[in-house]
């Protein structure tokens, strides 16, 4: 398998364009790469207010992704209920959530050692 350091920030751009084309919510890009014992080097966070935007922001981000860099996600989990979506593209996995079980969760907050960066729609 191909290590995709290279084109992570491609990659990150490609994902927000894709979260924010369907209305995600509280955007965080979490960058892990100076914890030493990462499992990849970019997390995302989002959440939507209904299962159907939850499926529609996936959807958005696997469709941008590919138009933009050709690449798909090595997994994918969570479609079947729309709760907590998991996209792991290896360098860059991202989550998203219903709203509660994004609080109930509460990732960000495992991974308070990293840089935390709240990620706004430029678009708009």
């Amino acid at each position: 398998m191909k290590k995709r350091s290279d084109g992570a920030e491609v990659l990150l751009g490609s994902v927000m364009k894709g979260i924010f084309e369907k209305k995600g919510m509280n955007v965080l890009k979490i960058d892990l790469r100076k914890l030493e014992n990462r499992i990849t080097d970019y997390f995302v966070i989002s959440h939507a207010t209904s299962g159907t935007q939850v499926s529609a922001i996936c959807d958005s981000i696997d469709d941008t992704v590919r138009k933009e860099t050709g690449e798909k996600p090595l997994h994918l989990e969570g479609l079947d209920n729309c709760f907590w979506v998991l996209l792991d593209y290896g360098n860059v996995i991202v989550h998203v959530f219903l709203e509660e079980y994004r609080s109930f969760y509460s990732l960000e907050s495992l991974w308070a050692d990293a840089k935390i960066e709240k990620m706004e729609d430029k678009i708009q």
